[in-house]
């Protein structure tokens, strides 16, 4: 299965981790991943703030390039990567005169068939499908799956999962033989691009997030998204201060659970990286059911 991957500018920088583990769990499921080429910055959080045109034409570049490269399906691990380009094709496909405009602006045929896929989708369609028979260590952990705001938002253009309660990672955790929570944050905005110049916004609003699963109990916060990841995981100070205590939950992304429960090792998953230590407890290797089976078996004595 061969799937073209988008990895924006967050994948090779300050989410190398995610990177390193997306291409760890698609190898380990045989699946190819291959980059669009020549691809550039998507706009993230500052293009569609400061020129209309921009914000469309650089999401628009990226799905062109992948159309003429052939790659039909691409992958885009980041959330607000995903956003922008699925809103973009979503907006020119609707509208015929500003889809040749663009088409100029970027000296490329755009059609806008790209079928776009979050990495929670990727993993549903084709990950999981393979991963009971793939598992080697059960991931029994209870853990807070945290989407953020843009995964599933705005809806009427991603119609993708629940907005206000989505399940693709919790169902991921439980087919790992974890336990996602029931908790009040998995929707809530963690600051996203204020990280830089309002740090004691982005504490106040992690803090929330990161205070309501600690509490519920949970042993990791698991994620989709880079700058949700750098927000609960990097401004962790921020997030002390803010709740007046020191929190040790780790941040982990969903790639990372499925990594450790087929066996990869944590270098390789990136783990090391992180700026909270992930120290999660011993993970229970699951029983085949042929031993099942035996232990069920009563002795013959004599």
């Amino acid at each position: 299965m061969k799937l073209g991957i988008y990895p924006g500018c967050s994948l090779t920088g300050s989410a190398r981790d995610y990177n390193e583990s997306v291409f760890a769990i698609a190898k380990a499921c045989d699946i190819q991943l291959e980059q669009v080429p020549d691809w550039n910055c998507c706009g993230a959080t500052a293009a569609h703030n400061m020129n209309k045109e921009l914000s469309l034409s650089l999401p628009a570049r990226i799905l062109a390039q992948a159309e003429k490269a052939g790659l039909t399906d691409i992958v885009i691990p980041c959330a607000a990567c995903y956003s922008r380009l699925m809103v973009t094709q979503h907006e020119l496909n609707n509208d015929p005169v500003l889809k040749n405009r663009i088409s100029e602006i970027i000296e490329m045929d755009f059609k806008g068939t790209t079928n776009i896929l979050n990495v929670v989708q990727m993993i549903d369609l084709y990950v999981s499908p393979v991963l009971k028979e793939k598992i080697v260590k059960n991931f029994s952990h209870k853990v807070a799956c945290y989407y953020g705001c843009l995964m599933v938002r705005p809806y009427k253009v991603l119609q993708y999962d629940q907005h206000e309660d989505p399940q693709g990672m919790d169902n991921v955790i439980r087919l790992l033989g974890g336990t996602a929570i029931d908790w009040g944050y998995k929707v809530e905005c963690c600051g996203a691009g204020l990280t830089m110049s309002k740090t004691e916004i982005v504490g106040m609003l992690s803090g929330k997030i990161v205070k309501d699963a600690a509490r519920r109990g949970a042993q990791a916060i698991v994620v989709a998204c880079p700058m949700c990841h750098s927000n609960l995981d990097m401004r962790r100070p921020a997030i002390n201060e803010y709740i007046g205590e020191k929190m040790d939950i780790p941040v982990i992304y969903i790639t990372q659970a499925i990594g450790l429960a087929l066996g990869i090792d944590e270098k390789t998953l990136g783990l090391q990286r992180h700026f909270v230590p992930v120290k999660m407890a011993e993970y229970i290797p699951p029983v085949p059911e042929s031993k099942k089976q035996k232990a069920k078996e009563p002795t013959n004595t004599i």
